[in-house]
């Protein structure tokens, strides 16, 4: 076994919220922890050792941040390619180069998916206005136009019609440089995502899948265990392994997938760190899924999986953060006064309309009574 162990330096490419809450359990498990990232207020900050204030293509930066570390993983996809060959140069970068390349573009990644016969929905690359209008002229007018690489949380997502194809491309970034996928639009039962962590010697463990909630193409709340039918949870599980043992992840790999409301089975997109929708893991699962992270970018034996409690969380954007146009503070107070509730904010300074600030947990005795509790609890605030 090629454990790096307790007492090593893990470096982490990002300092948003999944860098803390990753960098936290690193700490838990007795490792010291360096950060790289742009705002030099990130949420990472106030718990690593060092943080490095770098834009993600400073590969100069990048290779500073890895001749300090054993170990260096990602938080955020967003990293350009020369940081990223010159973290590889120096030691371990989990997952790979090669993995990220074809995660980050997501042309490149739905080539991949279908090329290795996973199941996706309809859908054509763009790269020129006239090729837009064709595709939504052939694929319908209410398709998902998603620029291949950069956006998250909604950004660089739009829907149109073929008849301003012309309006959409320019909105989208400068007409010579953008790419698109376009996405034929389903008709769905649900949105679900499976966790599984894979770490360097082949070991893999798999999370149940979560359900989750979308508004405005950012999550609102997700539950897990994700309340489906037995056949589809282990169909998604079972997806969730192959995507990673094919791409030889080495970390996390987030899968996640639609149910459409004929019972198809489709994967949307991958994530190939921690995820939003496995938040619930710190209060329901055995091992959490910042924690696993750890263990399997350090290639230590991977934690169980096993669900303690059915969990929800549920988002705080930073819209609570004003009313009327006034600063205020949320009720949380209110909130924590219902027994199993959790607050779990991460720091940020500056709240913003849409920025993820924080988000609320609870556990209960079914999923459907975990996502009632959170929600309640999100009405008080």
């Amino acid at each position: 076994m090629s454990a790096i162990l307790p007492g090593s330096t893990i470096g982490i490419l990002g300092g948003g919220q999944l860098g803390r809450m990753t960098a936290m359990a690193a700490r838990t498990l007795g490792y010291h922890v360096d950060a790289l990232d742009p705002d030099p207020s990130c949420a990472a900050r106030f718990v690593v050792e060092n943080c490095i204030t770098a834009q993600f293509d400073d590969d100069i930066a990048a290779a500073y941040l890895a001749s300090r570390a054993q170990v260096v993983t990602i938080e955020i996809e967003k990293i350009g390619a020369k940081a990223l060959e010159a973290v590889a140069r120096i030691v371990p970068l989990r997952p790979s180069v090669e993995v990220l390349r074809t995660i980050q573009d997501r042309g490149l990644q739905k080539a991949w998916l279908t090329q290795n016969g996973f199941p996706i929905g309809p859908h054509r690359h763009a790269a020129s206005a006239e090729e837009l209008g064709a595709s939504l002229k052939e694929l319908g007018a209410d398709s998902f136009i998603k620029t291949c690489t950069g956006g998250y949380d909604g950004r660089g997502q739009m829907q149109g019609s073929s008849a301003n194809a012309d309006k959409i491309w320019r909105a989208l970034g400068p007409v010579d440089k953008v790419h698109c996928v376009v996405e034929k639009a389903l008709s769905l039962q649900c949105e679900i995502s499976v966790l599984v962590a894979r770490r360097p010697s082949g070991e893999m463990a798999v999370y149940p899948p979560a359900l989750n909630h979308h508004e405005q193409r950012i999550l609102v709340w997700s539950v897990l265990p994700a309340p489906i039918p037995k056949r589809l949870i282990e169909q998604a599980q079972q997806i969730g392994r192959s995507i990673a043992d094919k791409m030889k992840i080495e970390g996390l790999l987030v899968v996640e997938m639609f149910i459409t409301t004929d019972g198809q089975l489709l994967v949307n997109e991958l994530a190939p760190r921690p995820h939003n929708s496995f938040h619930s893991t710190e209060v329901g699962c055995t091992t959490s899924q910042f924690e696993q992270a750890v263990r399997a970018v350090c290639d230590l034996p991977l934690g169980a999986t096993d669900l303690l409690k059915p969990a929800a969380i549920v988002n705080l954007l930073g819209d609570l953060w004003s009313k009327e146009g006034r600063a205020v503070t949320p009720a949380f107070a209110h909130a924590l006064a219902i027994p199993g509730i959790r607050l779990h904010l991460y720091g940020k300074r500056e709240a913003r309309p849409g920025r993820k600030m924080g988000h609320l947990s609870a556990t209960a005795a079914s999923p459907e009574e975990a996502r009632e509790k959170v929600l309640a609890a999100f009405a008080k605030l």
